[in-house]
């Protein structure tokens, strides 16, 4: 039977730009420690929404200033020196990645031309704002953007999605697809009843499970 899609929605970092798991690996290196102990560190039990720092600053609750000192202080109960700005400049490197993700940000162009709504889903930092809006055309690509920053809840909680499509003027849930890298997003989106797709560096592999989704 073919599957009938009217929406395609997508997550930000990780999707549009390098995986930011990638600079935590590489930062993880440069301390002599495990990428997973850093991630635990930096941004808490990622598949679950708690009361890390990181988690309340993506839902906007605390500033970045405030996450900074909570995570520097978290790092050196267990004997280590975390600094996110440290971090974050790795991320910074090379565009965020944004430029080898061309082929992407192409097929979200033809999508919207062919009547798709489009939309981001995207866990997401206040004082980032401008900075992630510049990496691509956001406001030409998209119809609209959930940004959790702004709107108080974090993927995976279901209540993010149920924001997403409540902008879609009735579409229902099996009528969309929904694409991150995180395979806990994924999972939630699924349970919604979405379609989903995990998002790695092999964009014709993704740009091609897309299509055929799409019966293009």
């Amino acid at each position: 039977m073919t599957t009938h899609i009217d929406a395609v929605l997508f997550d930000f970092g990780g999707v549009f730009t390098d995986s930011p798991f990638h600079a935590v690996e590489a930062y993880g290196e440069e301390l002599g420690v495990s990428p997973a102990q850093v991630t635990g560190v930096v941004f808490g039990s990622y598949e679950h929404d708690g009361d890390h720092p990181w988690h309340q600053l993506e839902r906007g609750e605390i500033s970045l200033e405030k996450t900074r000192d909570l995570v520097l202080a978290i790092g050196r109960e267990q004997g280590l020196e975390i600094d996110i700005y440290d971090l974050f400049m790795r991320m910074a490197g090379n565009n965020a990645g944004a430029d080898s993700r061309q082929p992407l940000v192409e097929r979200v162009r033809g999508l919207r031309d062919d009547g798709y709504a489009t939309g981001i889903i995207t866990n997401n930092v206040a004082e980032f704002g401008d900075g992630w809006r510049g990496l691509i055309p956001v406001d030409e690509l998209f119809h609209f953007v959930i940004d959790s920053s702004s709107v108080g809840v974090r993927k995976p909680d279901p209540r993010i999605f149920e924001l997403a499509m409540a902008q879609l003027d009735g579409v229902p849930a099996q009528r969309t697809v929904f694409l991150d890298d995180y395979p806990a997003n994924v999972e939630a989106a699924r349970s919604l009843g979405m379609h989903a797709i995990l998002v790695d560096t092999d964009l014709a592999r993704v740009i091609a499970e897309l299509d055929d989704l799409l019966q293009v």
